[in-house]
């Protein structure tokens, strides 16, 4: 036979609960799941995980009713406080992942802007490898010693046997040709 909870306190429910009671669990979700419900909806804004952290709070309750402590504080502080710290842990945990999924997103921006800088070097590499192939082997072999040699005019007349004058003027000759084969390429940052 059922008896009548409706008018037992939450100490009685809890012990009721320990004993399996499914009646007094209802009768204490009744009295309390709105509440419970209500905390959690104020922190998240969410309806769906405000029940899923209620419903949550009441399943404590069935499996570990000795947890609630009548000298500590009524029923409906225990759910609330269940409540309130599960809605903050998921609201943190949430937080969290949003940071790590922003986190992701912009290492992978940078892996992309990485790769498209690469590719870009390497166009830019290949296309100024390609436009000094063009060039009269004089104004490439002296363009060579002093850009990819790291020479200065002076050294590199020395080193090709050339007077200053003659690799100075190859030198600039060379660049426009270079600078205009790169700028037909669309190659920018080149023109001057």
């Amino acid at each position: 036979m059922a008896t009548d909870l409706t008018q037992a306190s939450d100490t009685v429910l809890v012990l009721a609960i320990g004993r399996w009671s499914e009646e007094a669990l209802a009768e204490a979700f009744r009295r309390h799941a709105g509440a419970t419900y209500a905390v959690a909806m104020r922190i998240l804004g969410d309806e769906g995980a405000a029940r899923e952290i209620s419903h949550d709070a009441f399943v404590r309750l069935w499996h570990e009713p000795d947890r609630f402590d009548p000298e500590r504080g009524t029923l409906r502080a225990y759910l609330l406080n269940f409540s309130h710290s599960r809605a903050i842990d998921r609201l943190r945990s949430e937080r969290r992942r949003m940071r790590r999924e922003r986190d992701d997103i912009a290492a992978t921006d940078m892996v992309v802007e990485d790769i498209e800088r690469a590719v870009w070097d390497l166009t830019v590499a290949t296309t100024v490898r390609a436009a000094l192939g063009e060039l009269p082997d004089e104004e490439r072999r002296v363009i060579e010693c002093a850009y990819f040699g790291g020479y200065t005019y002076r050294e590199t007349a020395t080193l090709l046997q050339l007077p200053e004058g003659t690799a100075k003027s190859r030198i600039r000759s060379g660049l426009r040709r270079l600078q205009a084969r790169l700028v037909e390429a669309g190659v920018t940052g080149v023109e001057s």
